[in-house]
């Protein structure tokens, strides 16, 4: 785990000066404290922080070839680089030290771009390769290593966080408000763009090359449903499950320093949990979280549990409401971008206690996205069958309705209901976000009509409906998981999980997120991941009789924060000190009296602290990352 940055100027009499570069790594400086490096080569500037995880003596970046005319800068690990290496010496490469980020260049000079569909793991890097003037930046598939990245008429600008590139001095900061109106859509800002103009972030799966003066990029990869195998049995897709996550997992283990992981007490991490401990002869290290006070499901007793089954060094610690009110201004810092992520104050202060006893986590983060672990997706299934029982797919709610009703829930049917007889793309937008979530049906009234005009043409419906088409002829199910896997994982999930960990310098990898995982999870009848109300089917008895029944059967709960309760009193005083003042008001968003009338609401019942939460990290999003620079 790395951080990368550099630049390249389009005028190629122009030269990057080592000062430049080091201010990107200096913005960056918490990614890897271990070491640092620059290369220059005239128009062009590459930069690395290291923190030292394979080959510790012998992996410096930047790094070259043989001829010193290709270099490269890297942020991630590859698991399969030492069948790569094997095979490149046997075509004649040589090789001088025993780290991943070489194998990627002697893969280069073999394959050229190609190279990326070679490499199993998480990734981000820039290749600089003289002899051609390009500069070759890639991102892998999933999006679990961050990349972003800017063009101005006086060059391109690359770094693993927006921290690197505004560092550089080069990028005016300008809010872009349609970004800031999908966030409030998705509760994250989903896509290429970010709320600066102008530093986009390159997609998962995509790649780009900067040559004579053109930015050109492509997608590599796409998450493909596949129906050849569908006739699979679950118990063959049990033993197939098996093996792959074993194999996973030992790669995933691969490491010149302590490896620990980090345990929710669910399945997920638990599961990944049973296949460390048989990967390796060392008592493995845990580490989960706890709350002080009430509120929600205690995640320890269940996380003692698997730790207990497993014989593992078990740590823990607890936060309180002050602990998540010191947390914010680091959280959004951090983050960079404006995501409701509450549960991120559990994985920093948990990840902060694990750095004190390992340098890399295993988590099961990605095993809900894979095999259809959220309960929106049988409710959201179950509603379409109703539908087609009830015979109202094709008109509006009506008697249909009705019919419905009496087979489900009230609460679930207000939530949900209204996908009764509608194309999937106009209900769900991911699972954080549908038409009926606050802001996409009481925006108009929430804003101001000078926001409302200027982000008129910002549609969260053609975002969704554009992933949709490519899955257009797939169940519900996986066309779900796809939308989720192409916005909620790589634009919250994994920004949460990358950046909240490396700000204590932690690295964090996730095997349930390995793309054979995912291709195998895809392959799968939908019948085997999710049926009726059951979730994560094929996983659950992967593990069934390996894992305490108590975790296997538990309701899903993830890492709960009790952060409304703590945002109803004890915080309360603070945040609509934030949201009323002057300086966030004069913003022009949003009207002060539906500001006020949402604070009162969530006093009174709690029920939206999700969208005071998105609102408080917004505004301190602004004082971060505009206001100091104006």
């Amino acid at each position: 785990m790395c951080g990368i940055a550099g630049k390249l100027f389009l005028d190629r009499s122009r030269s990057v000066r080592q000062s430049d570069i080091q201010r990107m790594l200096d913005a960056i400086a918490h990614r890897g404290p271990d070491a640092e490096g620059i290369h220059l080569d005239g128009y062009v500037g590459l930069g690395h922080r290291r923190l030292s995880i394979i080959d510790l003596s012998s992996g410096a970046q930047p790094m070259c070839n043989e001829d010193g005319k290709v270099w490269i800068v890297f942020n991630g690990e590859i698991y399969n680089f030492q069948e790569l290496r094997k095979r490149l010496v046997a075509q004649g490469h040589k090789f001088k030290s025993h780290c991943d980020t070489e194998v990627i260049l002697h893969l280069y000079e073999e394959l050229g771009e190609d190279c990326v569909r070679e490499l199993r793991g998480m990734f981000a890097f820039a290749i600089w390769d003289a002899v051609r003037g390009r500069l070759f930046v890639a991102r892998d598939r999933v999006g679990i290593k961050p990349l972003y990245y800017a063009v101005t008429k006086e060059g391109f600008y690359f770094g693993s966080e927006l921290k690197a590139i505004i560092a550089d001095g080069g990028i005016k900061r300008e809010v872009n408000r349609g970004a800031i109106r999908r966030f409030l859509s998705f509760n994250y800002v989903p896509g290429a763009e970010t709320l600066l103009k102008g530093i986009v972030k390159l997609l998962p799966g995509h790649c780009l090359t900067v040559e004579g003066g053109k930015v050109q990029g492509r997608r590599y990869w796409d998450l493909k449903f596949t129906r050849e195998r569908w006739e699979r049995s679950m118990e063959e897709a049990v033993e197939e499950l098996q093996g792959l996550l074993n194999e996973t997992v030992r790669g995933h283990m691969i490491s010149d320093v302590p490896v620990g992981v980090l345990l929710s007490g669910g399945v997920d991490s638990s599961a990944i949990l049973s296949m460390a401990t048989g990967n390796t002869d060392k008592k493995v290290r845990t580490f989960t979280v706890g709350f002080n006070g009430g509120g929600v499901v205690d995640e320890r007793p269940f996380a003692r549990l698997s730790a207990e089954r497993f014989g593992t060094e078990h740590h823990e610690v607890t936060i309180s409401a002050e602990d998540f009110s010191n947390f914010l201004p680091a959280y959004v810092r951090h983050m960079e971008e404006p995501v409701c992520e509450p549960p991120a104050v559990a994985l920093y202060y948990v990840s902060k206690l694990a750095r004190g006893h390992v340098k890399v986590l295993l988590s099961g983060e990605g095993g809900d996205e894979a095999f259809g672990g959220y309960p929106n997706y049988p409710n959201m299934m179950q509603l379409q069958g109703i539908g087609r029982a009830a015979g109202v797919l094709a008109r509006p709610m009506g008697a249909g309705a009705s019919l419905a009703g009496k087979l489900l829930k009230e609460k679930r049917l207000v939530r949900y209901g209204s996908a009764l007889g509608r194309p999937l793309g106009s209900q769900y937008f991911s699972r954080t976000a549908g038409p009926t979530s606050f802001f996409n049906c009481e925006g108009e009234n929430f804003f101001t009509d000078e926001f409302s005009a200027g982000t008129a043409g910002v549609s969260a419906e053609g975002l969704v409906g554009e992933l949709l088409e490519r899955v257009k002829e797939e169940p519900w199910l996986n066309q779900m998981l796809y939308v989720d896997s192409m916005t909620w994982l790589p634009d919250d999930l994994l920004v949460k999980a990358d950046k909240i960990t490396m700000a204590n310098s932690l690295e964090l990898r996730v095997p349930l997120l390995d793309h054979m995982v995912l291709e195998f999870a895809a392959s799968l009848a939908p019948e085997l991941k999710v049926k009726g109300k059951e979730t994560k089917r094929v996983l659950k008895q992967a593990f069934a009789g390996i894992l305490p029944a108590e975790v296997i059967h538990r309701k899903k709960a993830g890492f709960p924060v009790p952060y409304e309760l703590w945002m109803r009193y004890e915080l309360k005083g603070q945040i609509e000190g934030v949201l009323l003042s002057e300086r966030a008001l004069g913003r022009g968003y949003f009207r002060k009296s539906e500001v006020q009338r949402l604070l009162e609401a969530n006093a009174r019942h709690g029920k939206f602290s999700k969208e005071v939460f998105s609102l408080l990290v917004l505004e301190l999003w602004h004082r971060e990352f505009l206001d100091g620079a104006k």
